[in-house]
């Protein structure tokens, strides 16, 4: 896409050149499911509509809208963006398992660094108010990971316990 970027609108400024080709590329991705010909005709339309009541924001475009050279850009254009917005959907579950592996990855490493730090005050004195509160027998805590892992069993089991016992009683 940005090879051909760089052969088109070659008559335009800069600022004119990346604003209408950031407007075709949202364009292009709005319309996906049309042709690269309807697109383009969709916007030519837009465009000369826009012109007529004077309020278009590309209003440098009221010479050149009906030269060949602009409607052979622009729909060279439109096609490498469509090209471009189709390939990325073919990437989408390579990008998404990707995503999910990070997430994975960051998160084993974090277990790991938790395994390493001794535990925090809080973690200390909520295990303890929890071991006070159900009768348990406290262990030794080594790690931010053992206290969490602890304090979640804990957690985990009376919370069940209450669960059961509402729906008993």
């Amino acid at each position: 896409m940005y090879e051909v970027k760089k052969q088109i609108y070659l008559d335009f400024t800069k600022n004119q050149k990346s604003a209408l080709c950031n407007y075709l590329r949202a364009y292009v991705k709005q319309r996906l499911n049309m042709s690269c010909d309807a697109i383009f005709e969709s916007f030519i339309e837009d465009e000369k509509y826009y012109l007529e009541l004077e309020c278009s924001r590309f209003e440098f475009l009221s010479d050149t809208i009906d030269n060949d050279e602009f409607m052979t850009d622009t729909l060279k254009y439109i096609k490498e963006c469509k090209k471009y917005y189709e390939y990325k959907e073919k990437q989408r579950p390579i990008i998404e398992a990707n995503k999910v592996y990070e997430k994975k990855k960051r998160e084993f490493l974090r277990e790991v660094k938790m395994s390493k730090e001794p535990p925090t005050k809080k973690q200390l004195y909520y295990y303890e108010r929890l071991c006070k509160k159900y009768g348990l027998k406290k262990r030794e805590l080594d790690s931010k990971l053992d206290a969490r892992n602890e304090i979640d069993k804990i957690i985990s089991e009376h919370s069940q316990e209450h669960y059961i016992e509402n729906i008993e009683g």
